[in-house]
């Protein structure tokens, strides 16, 4: 059992179909780096993923985390393995070099995140959580509060976590009742409890720094009123030398279904020394640049994960001997064409998902990094609509790629062996946190469509109709054309009778959310087939280019159709459902 990073793939999508360091060359952070760099980053990353990684990972799912006395022992080799990882410099790289970051596009560092996520996604929990954090304290925090925390995040002795749920109100954060009190000296006391936080209590650094959702005195109800502070495990001078334990205890962690050797803990904050971040009730706001990037970094997750079922199907396929094939003849069950079926349907979803990450990567750092306004604005209303698409449709198909490898190996797949069943669990969970799916696919619909203003899916269909207008000379690429051209007219149909029907029936509505996003999901991924396709020529690789071309052609004939049955379920509509006794559901 074994994994190997798929490289070829990354590097062709970085060089030859996104072209990545052309279409970064007018940010001066990134004047520096060039493809030859990315393409060593990346090797590296692999090596690390492979060699260090994914040796660890079983034992992880095996051992779990401890927890004794408040205190909580992460499995074996995690904490030697997460010490190598920042002494690698992989914790910062693509952190701000004023505070000791590498600064590297985020582009890149989310190709090394689905390396890490394919190897070890318990693991790589610890290491997202704490970019991002990064992320929320460097967009939003005062300077002194960057200079004290993000030197040491970047560098991995410290790490971060996000305190949103508590037990009583779950995505609802409007609900929370934490509480923030001013001291005199600027700081605040922060009281409440969360639970299902994920890394919020390890031994993995010296320190764990808390972004915790808050209210104050007198706040406005609901979400308006909410603020966000920075509560560190342990309370550090303006220098950050490490001070006395603050109030922040570890009540509990939770025995779950997968990601094991990942803490999900019970937080008590009691009285705790906290500093505020952004401005007052405007924590959400704030916030929200961590959800968002965590919601793409769980996307991510789905499809690490979906690469390594592949894989590890793949192989057992090849070796495994059983029926007949269509001459009579002994086969291994490669041979079957249902088995084919599913292993392309992997294939296909998998590299079309990791395209559009590129593509996202991309957009992240115009947004944060480019110096022309337009475009920045441009590249975060992508992000916008692209997120909750990204979050949910990676992780659905990810974990239909984990199933389907599992099938593939049938009774070996149920036991440990092979080590199938539990990527099915880690996968799992990817489709819950950081907001469900049917959450993801409700904002899609909702604020992203039909109360927009802002045009974000017209700016989507834009780019779809731009890719369409392009000529190529394979023929997989016409027949995608053609189909794709199908479905574009039959999501925008779909969109305008939706924008139409939402006031007066809207509750009704949001029933078909998930079909509606797995529509455009569909129409997404064909789009990143066509750039796939458009860009082939520029591979000598006659392997790669045929193997390229039979997955699309897979994806044009068996997958993309799925999105015409989706769009008629979200015009049905939900009404007999949304109307019925609870009785009867």
């Amino acid at each position: 059992m074994s994994y190997k990073a798929p490289l070829a793939d990354m590097n062709f999508l970085v060089n030859d179909v996104f072209k990545l360091q052309d279409s970064l060359a007018d940010i001066p952070e990134f004047g520096d780096f060039d493809s030859e760099l990315y393409s060593a980053v990346l090797e590296e990353a692999a090596k690390f993923s492979e060699n260090v990684l994914f040796p660890i990972n079983r034992n992880g799912d095996e051992q779990e985390c401890h927890f004794k006395n408040g205190q909580v022992t992460t499995p074996d080799g995690f904490k030697e393995a997460y010490q190598e990882y920042a002494s690698c410099g992989w914790q910062g790289v693509s952190g701000d070099p004023d505070y000791g970051g590498q600064g590297l596009p985020k582009t890149i560092n989310l190709l090394t995140e689905e390396m890490v996520y394919a190897t070890n996604t318990s693991f790589c929990l610890y290491s997202s959580l704490t970019s991002g954090a990064y992320q929320a304290i460097h967009a939003h925090a005062s300077e002194e509060l960057k200079r004290t925390y993000l030197p040491p995040m970047l560098e991995g002795r410290w790490a971060g976590a996000m305190g949103l749920t508590e037990p009583h109100a779950g995505s609802d954060l409007g609900l929370i009742k934490t509480k923030a009190v001013s001291n005199k000296d600027g700081s605040f006391q922060i009281t409440g409890t969360k639970i299902f936080i994920t890394g919020g209590e390890h031994d993995l650094t010296e320190n764990i720094i808390h972004l915790v959702l808050a209210k104050l005195p007198g706040a406005p109800e609901g979400p308006r009123g909410i603020s966000l502070f920075l509560v560190p495990k342990v309370n550090v001078d303006k220098s950050g030398n490490l001070l006395d334990i603050n109030e922040v205890s570890c009540g509990s962690i939770e025995h779950k279904m997968g990601i094991k050797g990942s803490a999900t803990c019970v937080m008590n904050f009691d009285n705790a020394n906290g500093f505020l971040v952004g401005e007052e009730n405007k924590g959400l706001f704030a916030m929200f640049t961590m959800m968002n990037l965590e919601r793409l970094s769980i996307g991510v997750q789905g499809i690490g994960l979906a690469e390594t079922s592949y894989q590890l199907a793949k192989s057992y396929a090849i070796d495994r001997k059983q029926g007949r094939d269509v001459n009579g003849k002994a086969a291994n069950i490669v041979q079957h064409t249902d088995v084919r079926r599913m292993l392309l349907s992997q294939r296909a979803y998998t590299e079309a998902g990791r395209a559009l990450t590129v593509f996202m990567g991309m957009q992240i750092d115009k947004q944060y990094h480019h110096p022309d306004k337009l475009i920045r604005d441009k590249s975060a209303d992508l992000m916008a609509i692209l997120t909750p698409i990204a979050k949910a449709f990676f992780t659905d198909k990810g974990y239909d790629a984990c199933n389907q490898g599992l099938q593939i190996l049938g009774g070996h797949g149920y036991i440990r062996e092979w080590g199938l069943e539990q990527l099915v669990r880690d996968a799992k969970i990817a489709q819950i946190y950081e907001g469900t799916n049917g959450i993801q696919a409700q904002d899609l619909m909702v604020r992203k469509v039909c109360l927009d203003k802002s045009g974000l899916m017209e700016s989507l269909i834009v780019l779809v109709d731009l890719m369409l207008t392009k000529e190529c000379e394979l023929e997989e690429f016409k027949q995608l054309k053609t189909t794709l051209c199908e479905v574009k007219d039959k999501v925008v149909e779909t969109t305008c009778w939706l924008k139409d029907n939402y006031g007066d029936r809207g509750y009704e509505l949001q029933g078909g959310a998930t079909d509606y996003l797995h529509a455009v999901g569909h129409m997404i991924y064909g789009w990143m087939w066509l750039e796939i396709l458009f860009n082939l020529d520029r591979q000598s690789d006659e392997l790669f280019k045929q193997r390229k071309r039979m997955a699309a052609c897979f994806f044009t004939e068996q997958l993309l159709p799925q999105a015409f049955e989706h769009c008629r379920k979200v015009t049905i509509g939900f009404k007999k459902l949304s109307d019925v006794d609870n009785e009867l559901i």
